[in-house]
């Protein structure tokens, strides 16, 4: 397979849309997330998305399809939440591995689908493992009253994500995606949770390519968790990642100002995949293709970019029309002081 650092090189590569978005246009209801195999399961199962990996797998793999037919280089895998830690909601903690495996095959099934129809690809397709924020957090408390409770631990955080390491590894993925990311305590614990699952695994061989995506959450410029911008990056680059960017939480529009930041602080390559615009009053993502490919465009030709997609709201027609308009264009170039693992 060819590297795909080789491809950042030569082009802007472009990440697929939203998961969510199109698991919603489905319309399916509690028996469909239930399958045979959860049909007496005691807790409500409606809305574990990840779950369908497993009991729905043919539908997660025709989304992955799509958005590989729009152009994707990189598609995520279903596993946004396959942690036993968010898993604890719906009392299926002990499925986290399985889920993670099964959501890298439904993304290697579409691949493979996708290859032998299209032979002559000279890059990619590469498949993302999704790694989420988790809905526990280590730098604040969810007791108002108590600001120095944490409802979870580091070591506990670490041992979730290493255990979900594990499942997207062993299912074949080629990039460990660590995204969303609004509490950056919480991306160095999957952070270490990765290089640790890699000493103890894979010692001497090389380590998957590392992807990390923050979440800038308003105007201010800051995480959720009160870090500049500058200061997330500080504090992840250490991981020598391919690549740091943003993605959620605000439209191209409002992600713009950061991301001209980001491109000025990074020495290795910068993502974006912001939602289709912000939500209506109805939850709603109303950002029409070519609005949301020209903000995009914008960021490709001033030199922001090397990877772009979509995220809250965005189908294969955004990344289709992402992929007209941003194809020709030149990516950003990497500073001199280059990561030399890249």
């Amino acid at each position: 397979m060819n590297r795909i650092q080789d491809c950042l090189d030569e082009r802007i590569v472009i990440m697929d849309g939203a998961m969510g978005t199109m698991i919603q246009r489905q319309q399916l209801d509690e028996a469909d997330f239930r399958g045979a195999r959860f049909k007496d399961w005691p807790t409500d199962l409606k809305g574990n998305n990840d779950l369908l990996n497993i009991t729905q797998p043919q539908i997660i793999t025709d989304i992955h399809q799509q958005y590989l037919n729009a152009g994707a280089d990189i598609i995520e895998t279903n596993t946004f939440s396959s942690t036993a830690i968010a898993m604890a909601d719906y009392e299926m903690q002990s499925l986290a591995y399985e889920l993670n495996v099964a959501g890298a095959n439904c993304a290697k099934a579409a691949v493979a689908q996708y290859k032998k129809q299209h032979p002559e690809r000279k890059y990619g397709p590469w498949i993302a493992g999704a790694i989420g924020p988790l809905n526990k957090t280590l730098s604040l408390s969810p007791d108002v009253n108590n600001p120095g409770f944490r409802a979870v631990s580091f070591d506990e955080v670490v041992a979730a994500y290493a255990e979900q390491v594990k499942g997207l590894v062993e299912g074949g993925v080629d990039i460990l995606l660590i995204e969303t990311i609004f509490d950056t305590l919480n991306a160095k614990a999957a952070i270490y949770a990765i290089k640790k699952y890699w000493s103890e695994n894979h010692s001497g061989k090389t380590i998957l390519p590392i992807m990390i995506s923050g979440t800038i959450t308003d105007a201010s410029g800051r995480t959720l968790s009160g870090q500049t911008l500058e200061a997330f990056y500080t504090s992840v680059m250490h991981a020598r990642p391919l690549s740091v960017g943003l993605n959620c939480a605000l439209g191209a529009k409002e992600m713009r100002p950061h991301i001209e930041e980001l491109s000025q602080l990074a020495n290795c390559y910068v993502s974006a995949y912001p939602n289709a615009g912000l939500p209506n009053a109805m939850g709603e993502y109303d950002e029409q293709p070519e609005d949301m490919a020209g903000h995009l465009k914008a960021w490709a030709t001033e030199g922001f970019v090397n990877i772009v997609g979509g995220c809250c709201g965005t189908t294969p027609e955004h990344i289709k029309e992402i992929v007209a308009q941003v194809q020709t264009l030149t990516p950003r170039k990497l500073p001199e002081t280059v990561n030399e693992l890249l």
